[in-house]
């Protein structure tokens, strides 16, 4: 009887939320949830301990010293506004009301605001991180990315001449994604349907934007996945009724995108945002023989 070896890559979709939310494992089957509440007049990070079993600490509240922008359904209209570093030692917040971006340093489920920086730009929607190299994707205004190098205290270090812009004033930038390799950086554009590819340069500034227009309605939100495709979220035609759908693309050296999987549907709405990860393979244990009567339910297993 075969032994089955399997690695599969586990993808997550929802819908638009209130506020931001982020969950962070850590050691023992324990974890921590942080939440932003993006609040217009003092905006806020929210911890809580996970156990084991799932249930959450009583909250911890952590000022951004910077204000949100307000708002009850999806204000940001993005995905990345909390966002940990790789290796989950720092915390990014956007505070889209005053223009700049907090870091926390991380201990579990415990925050230090170490400081603030100015985004650059207008309304900072979303921070990507990838070693040590920080884009900020700014949606107001012009629309544009703007990068920063991370010192050893966490304070963030604006690149000069690192910022490029999207398509258009309105455009809608919604989400960052880097490459696991750190060699591209993309962006969603929700209004104008853009895929845009930038390729991120060896001193951490990018290459003039390489734009992809997306045939599918609804582009919302971009995660790459561990082995280097990208995962795009889109929450399907204005009005209609259950036809988000996700697809997934294949980047080339030169910033084109191929298309692998093309909308595949997720039988819902308002699909906004994604997060995947490759599971462990493990090894199947061998399906005990079945009787005869169970016979014809079972696959068959045996080579």
């Amino acid at each position: 009887m075969s032994r089955v070896t399997r690695s599969l890559l586990m993808i997550m979709v929802g819908i638009g939320a209130a506020s931001p939310v982020l969950c962070a494992a850590q050691g023992n089957n324990t974890g921590a949830v942080f939440i932003m509440t993006n609040d217009a007049k003092k905006n806020q990070v929210i911890a809580y301990e996970r156990a084991a079993n799932g249930t959450l600490s009583e909250p911890v509240y952590h000022d951004t010293n910077g204000r949100g922008s307000g708002g009850t359904t999806d204000p940001l209209e993005s995905q990345g506004s909390l966002t940990l570093s790789q290796d989950h030692s720092l915390l990014f917040a956007v505070n889209a009301g005053s223009g700049t971006v907090s870091v926390f340093s991380v201990h579990k489920a415990n925050l230090t605001f170490l400081n603030k920086t100015p985004s650059e730009g207008v309304q900072p929607s979303a921070v990507a991180e990838s070693g040590g190299l920080i884009y900020v994707l700014n949606s107001g205004g012009p629309g544009s990315v703007v990068g920063f190098h991370l010192d050893f205290g966490g304070q963030l270090k604006e690149i000069q001449n690192s910022t490029q812009f999207l398509t258009g004033t309105t455009s809608g930038g919604a989400s960052l994604s880097f490459s696991p390799d750190g060699q591209f950086l993309l962006v969603t554009e929700r209004v104008t349907n853009n895929l845009d590819a930038f390729h991120v340069e060896a001193d951490g500034r990018l290459s003039p934007i390489i734009v992809n227009a997306n045939p599918a309605p609804g582009t919302f939100t971009v995660n790459y996945a561990p082995n280097n495709f990208a995962i795009v979220s889109e929450t399907g035609p204005a009005g209609g009724n259950n036809a988000s759908g996700i697809s997934s693309y294949k980047v080339n050296a030169n910033g084109t995108l191929t298309a692998v999987t093309q909308s595949l549907p997720t039988f819902a709405s308002g699909n906004c945002w994604n997060r995947s990860r490759l599971m462990e393979p493990r090894s199947m244990s061998p399906i005990p023989r079945a009787t005869t009567s169970q016979a014809s339910t079972l696959a068959k297993t045996e080579s």
